[in-house]
């Protein structure tokens, strides 16, 4: 949003300010920062470190096969014509109206959207804040290819603006609730070996606050 704009709107870019009153650039970053925009964004960082056989080995004994990639579509990574953040690319795909950095739609979403613990196609998957993922993560779910690995769509995952198409991810949590998964990472061809931890999933369904 440009200065011009944000005077037009309201905003004075005087530098005498009153008591209590923001600068110019202070309101401008807060505005940037509700609709989860900013170089911020990229700090998500890749994750090109394949799983460790002793964690594939742990994996195995509950049927989830690597295998079980081939029998969806292939991922694949597209180059929008600018730059894509994770939160505007899910707003698009899914049409929900919740704003703000990835790790708070799941509080955003309360009595206004219906969210789940596990993943149903078309809904949108709340990636938690961490220390790795600083503003949280979202993508949409696009296939169920079993109970412990669905396909999403998700933009800005390897931090380049991309789209990345068909990527599979895998429940890894103990009790198979989706609170915690593996993402696939498309240049090693294997799951990547960080763990995420899952706020839920949010569907276009609207709810109430009787009903959340």
């Amino acid at each position: 949003m440009s200065a011009a704009l944000l005077i037009g709107l309201g905003f004075s870019s005087s530098p005498v300010l009153a008591a209590g009153e923001q600068p110019l650039a202070n309101i401008t970053h807060d505005v940037i920062s509700f609709l989860g925009f900013g170089p911020d964004q990229a700090n998500n960082p890749t994750d090109p470190l394949p799983v460790p056989e002793q964690i594939k080995t742990e994996v195995e004994p509950r049927e989830i096969a690597l295998t079980a990639v081939a029998q969806v579509a292939a991922p694949s990574v597209e180059t929008p014509l600018h730059r894509l953040f994770c939160v505007e690319y899910a707003r698009m795909r899914s049409g929900l109206a919740v704003f703000g950095d990835a790790k708070h739609w799941w509080d955003r979403a309360r009595n206004l959207y219906r969210r789940m613990s596990r993943p149903v196609e078309e809904a949108v998957m709340v990636f938690a804040g961490s220390k790795r993922l600083k503003r949280g993560h979202v993508a949409v779910v696009t296939g169920i290819v079993s109970p412990r690995q669905i396909i999403v769509d998700q933009a800005n995952w390897e931090n380049k603006g991309e789209i990345d198409h068909a990527t599979p991810v895998l429940d890894v949590s103990p009790g198979n609730d989706w609170s915690l998964v593996r993402v696939w990472d498309i240049r090693s061809g294997t799951f990547g070996s960080h763990v995420y931890a899952i706020s839920g999933f949010i569907t276009k369904e609207l709810t109430t606050a009787s009903r959340d």
